[in-house]
């Protein structure tokens, strides 16, 4: 069996696929059009996030038996169509969802704690105490949009603290021993803090906007490690600035690339994202929340254990 890499990963990926008797070939550089004219040639490919996958590639990819994307989500592909071929679509959540667990954990203690802000100021030699006074997370509700994966990881993150943790899913009966399921009404009631953990999907696109938000009864805190077209910017900063929404940490942003590896599809910045690069109650990072060392790592094996049990079922 033949597999193309059209992204770096961890070496182990590669390693224990020979390792297996399988031949693996790299192409991190050609174009996706220069890749459509090879694909034919392989029983399956691994890919990041490089390009889209779409009906024009997939039909030119006759031989293929699988897909391998090295993270959770799968809508740079054509999943449906894929499916329709036949192709086995194998992703890896949880190879990350404890780093997203972690990161989702670590924006939210920053935030209540002023972190961010008190290093910048202590930086410039600035000790102002009173006010970096922080609050506490015991006591408060946390609601969670998506109780998949990465959902119940924060989840389950969060047992060490006072607090009572809410979920919606469009799924029925996901509620678990660290997070009770209720309907979205309910959540929009109780939430003090409101942590995403969605796919990417019709549903989800521009699901946090302005008649969203005005839905919660109290000022709510927001966390977003899932995906950045899940919230309207433009409406996060009117929420921000009516104090509706009092502080957000974004690993994600509305305007990323599809292939997550660049801000702007323009290299324009947007009005809005210059008002959250200004505002101290405002967190970002680059979506990282699920690329720990440690999770390289997990990513890379879970995909080849997938493969593995794949090539098993084939067999039979």
């Amino acid at each position: 069996m033949k597999i193309l890499h059209l992204d770096t990963n961890h070496s182990l990926l590669i390693n224990q696929l020979n390792g297996l008797g399988y031949s693996n070939d790299e192409d991190y550089t050609s174009s996706k059009q220069e890749i459509e004219k090879k694909i034919h040639l392989y029983d399956g490919f691994i890919i990041r996030s490089r390009f889209s996958i779409d009906r024009n590639f997939i039909d030119k990819a006759t031989n293929l038996k699988f897909i391998g994307r090295v993270g959770a989500g799968l809508e740079n592909i054509d999943c449906e169509y894929a499916q329709s071929k036949g192709i086995a679509l194998i992703a890896a959540p949880e190879g990350n969802r404890n780093a997203v667990g972690e990161h989702s954990l670590a924006m939210l203690l920053s935030l209540f704690n002023k972190l961010n802000k008190a290093d910048k100021e202590v930086r410039d030699g600035k000790w102002l105490r009173e006010e970096n006074r922080g609050i506490e997370l015991d006591g408060r509700t946390i609601g969670l949009i998506g109780y998949g994966n990465m959902g119940k990881s924060f989840a389950k993150k969060l047992r060490g603290f006072d607090v009572e943790v809410l979920c919606y899913d469009i799924k029925a009966k996901m509620g678990d021993v660290n997070c009770k399921q209720v309907s979205l009404t309910e959540l929009q009631e109780k939430a003090d803090v409101l942590s995403l953990h969605t796919p990417q999907t019709e549903l989800t696109k521009n699901m946090i906007n302005s008649d969203f938000i005005s839905g919660f009864k109290k000022p709510f805190w927001l966390i977003n490690t899932a995906r950045g077209k899940s919230v309207v910017t433009k409406d996060l900063v009117l929420a921000l600035k009516s104090k509706k929404i009092l502080g957000a940490g974004l690993d994600v942003l509305e305007y990323e690339k599809s292939s997550f590896e660049n801000l702007f599809s323009d290299d324009k910045m947007p009005n809005a994202f210059k008002y959250l690069i200004d505002s101290d109650n405002v967190l970002l990072s680059p979506h990282v929340a699920g690329w720990s060392l440690e999770s390289k790592e997990r990513l890379a094996q879970t995909i080849v254990d997938k493969i593995k049990n794949l090539m098993n079922i084939l067999k039979k």
